[in-house]
């Protein structure tokens, strides 16, 4: 039997430990892969298509995340291969094997392995690029798709790299199982294991730093953010590693004490086994709950933005078309007739029009303390009255509002940021044809229902008697007129509003805002190109994430057995091994992820301290989605893991 041979024979053995390796070595071959053929595609390295400037980078960003990932990945992956195969080992040395020839023997499966990921991965990438790059040009809304091609340097790169990689830390491994002895080789599985131990104050040190970080979450702004970010961190990190090494520990401990949990059914031999595992695989399950929180808040944080950002564009721009006209009677923007004429002309079909008269405040002040913020003395807003705000607001979809007798209220024209109010304060002075009023200030309500450009950008709401008294004195050419337009389908109206801005005199331009469909388009790119190129990330992270506890499964798999055997011998059914198995297994799984998603629901209350919007509906639907990925590599897992128990258990 040659060496080439034996390598061969000894992965086919252990091909239930290499599977969930290969897999995901793999997938890291095919995403790096893919992500590199885009970025040296020959159109794009030739600048045919313009838009890829927009991903590439973030492109780029990936092919080293993958890469400092994998590295990562594989050398825990050997580290767990070469612990299962110690006994193996020793029997080959006992058997007159040379260091040198195992570490020839263990570098060959390794390279097999290598290459075999490696063209399958390419091979994959190769298939689904033609998918890729379809989805990549409807993203970057280029007209013509992108042609199928095969970069050579893609192809170098993805196998150089990778085959450097896997042969770098397969030298570590075979280093390390060179230099141990023999003896310590076939004892290696046999040697007992100690009571799991735990230190109260490091137990205590965990659950400390770990409330200590999300209380800083919790309190975290706009003006603590950057100061705050590194000692979040810092905290989690060390709290999450105590809680698995030590706290686990202790709580396990605790339900031991428990007479009525402890000799309930088999909870006795659940929980005896469970603190064995536990204390085992703390790290790993560090490894993966950080990996979980990542992968969560990453995920949750992007499409948050995503939502928030069209949320803002609406918040700002209430209407597809509007502009603002200083005179009752004077059109110098744009002719209403005209606007309809091109939007006619085009086949657009009107939702709606609006038209409110103001009346423009000579200045606007704080009053009785109150203050704008920073770096804001006075500013300039149009008066209007609660009638005509109500029936805006209809139109926009936002809620109505009341207003008493002699009081205002302001509209700020975004989806209000936290702790960045416009004013602070009870009341506010407004100068009102040459006379200063001073209002008692409702809550400041966010969100524009008229354009806000020009005198508009900020609304004074007053009570219609008020407004009506304030008006008789304004003469028709000192108010100012909002004009609303709303298209129906105005997400694919960009080629008209490019007809109606050439439509608008220069020097008026600034009284118009005709570019809602123009943002729209470029947060929905950017927000989509980012999701995009993160998910693949994401569901690397994710497949390594349970990779992980696989290995960590399946190296105590073989102690597993023979316990379960001797329990089978005593008594034990095979619903009672289901059950035992079921809770082991559930917690391996499952406890990382619950507190992956406590860590996730703490930052995103950083985000939230932040931001204004449903942050929390839309981190909801991310975390839904990443438990029912989980229970599906969950219901895998124990299902192989319940055979070979039962199997061994006959």
């Amino acid at each position: 039997m040659t060496f080439r041979s034996l390598a061969l024979s000894s992965i086919r053995g252990n091909w239930r430990a290499y599977g969930a390796f290969f897999l995901s070595s793999v997938f890291s071959v095919l995403v790096f892969y893919m992500y590199g053929a885009f970025l040296f595609h020959p159109d794009v390295i030739n600048g045919h298509i313009e838009q890829a400037e927009k991903v590439r980078r973030g492109m780029e960003a990936c092919e080293y995340i993958v890469v400092v990932f994998s590295f990562f990945f594989v050398l825990y992956a050997n580290s767990a291969f070469l612990k299962t195969r110690k006994k193996e080992f020793g029997l080959y040395a006992l058997f007159g094997m040379t260091r040198p020839q195992l570490r020839r023997m263990l570098m060959l499966e390794s390279l097999f392995i290598a290459l075999l990921a490696i063209a399958v991965g390419i091979g994959i990438g190769i298939l689904l690029s033609k998918l890729f790059f379809m989805a990549m040009a409807l993203l970057l809304g280029v007209e013509n798709p992108i042609r199928f091609s095969v970069p050579v340097k893609a192809v170098l790169l993805t196998v150089g790299g990778f085959l450097l990689l896997f042969n770098a830390l397969n030298w570590i491994g075979a280093l390390r199982v060179g230099r141990t002895e023999i003896v310590d080789l076939l004892k290696e599985a046999s040697k007992p294991k100690k009571e799991p131990a735990f230190s109260i104050w490091l137990a205590l040190l965990g659950l400390t730093t770990l409330a200590g970080g999300y209380t800083l979450a919790t309190f975290m702004n706009l003006g603590t953010f950057l100061m705050l970010t590194l000692p979040i961190l810092f905290l989690v990190l060390v709290g999450t590693y105590f809680l698995f090494t030590q706290s686990s520990v202790a709580i396990l401990r605790l339900l031991k004490r428990n007479k009525g949990i402890f000799y309930n059914r088999t909870n006795m031999i659940a929980l005896a086994q469970m603190a064995f595992k536990l204390k085992d695989n703390a790290r790993i399950l560090f490894m993966v709950t950080i990996l979980s929180a990542v992968i969560m808040t990453a995920s949750g944080t992007l499409y948050v933005f995503k939502e928030n950002g069209r949320a803002q564009l609406m918040s700002h721009a209430p209407h597809t078309i509007g502009y603002v006209e200083k005179g009752l009677d004077v059109h110098e923007v744009i002719e209403p007739d005209k606007l309809r004429q091109i939007l006619l002309a085009d086949g657009r079909k009107i939702a709606y029009e609006i038209k409110v008269a103001g009346i423009a405040t000579e200045a606007t002040r704080g009053a009785k303390g109150g203050a704008f913020r920073s770096g804001v003395g006075e500013i300039n807003a149009a008066v209007i009255g609660i009638s005509e705000y109500n029936r805006a607001a209809a139109l926009t979809g936002r809620d109505q509002a009341t207003v008493g007798e002699g009081k205002a209220f302001l509209v700020y024209p975004y989806v209000e940021m936290k702790d960045t109010g416009l004013y602070k304060g009870k009341a506010i002075e407004a100068k009102l044809n040459g006379i200063w009023t001073t209002f008692d200030l409702e809550p400041t309500r966010a969100g524009a229902v008229l354009t806000p450009v020009g005198i508009y950008t900020y609304l004074l709401v007053v009570d219609d008697k008020t407004y009506e008294s304030q008006l008789s004195r304004t003469p028709p050419e000192k108010r100012v007129v909002s004009y609303g337009v709303e298209l129906e389908q105005w997400e694919d109206a960009l080629s008209t509003m490019v007809k109606v801005k050439a439509a608008i005199p220069e020097e008026m331009r600034n009284q118009a805002m005709t570019n809602r469909v123009e943002g729209y388009l470029s947060i929905k790119e950017t927000s989509s190109l980012t999701l995009f190129v993160g998910l693949f990330v994401s569901l690397l992270f994710f497949i390594a994430s349970g990779s992980m506890l696989y290995f960590k499964m399946y190296t105590e798999m073989k102690d597993d057995e023979a316990q379960f055997r001797a329990l089978t011998r005593i008594g034990m059914t095979a619903g009672e091994i289901r059950r035992v198995v079921m809770a082991q297994v559930s917690v391996i799984f499952y406890v990382p992820v619950a507190v992956g998603i406590l860590h996730t629901l703490f930052a995103m209350k950083a985000l939230d301290n932040l931001l204004s919007g449903r942050i929390y509906l839309y981190v909801g639907i991310v975390i839904a989605i990443y438990i029912i990925m989980q229970s599906v590599y969950f219901m895998v897992a124990y299902r192989t893991y319940m055979n070979n128990m039962l199997k061994a258990a006959v």
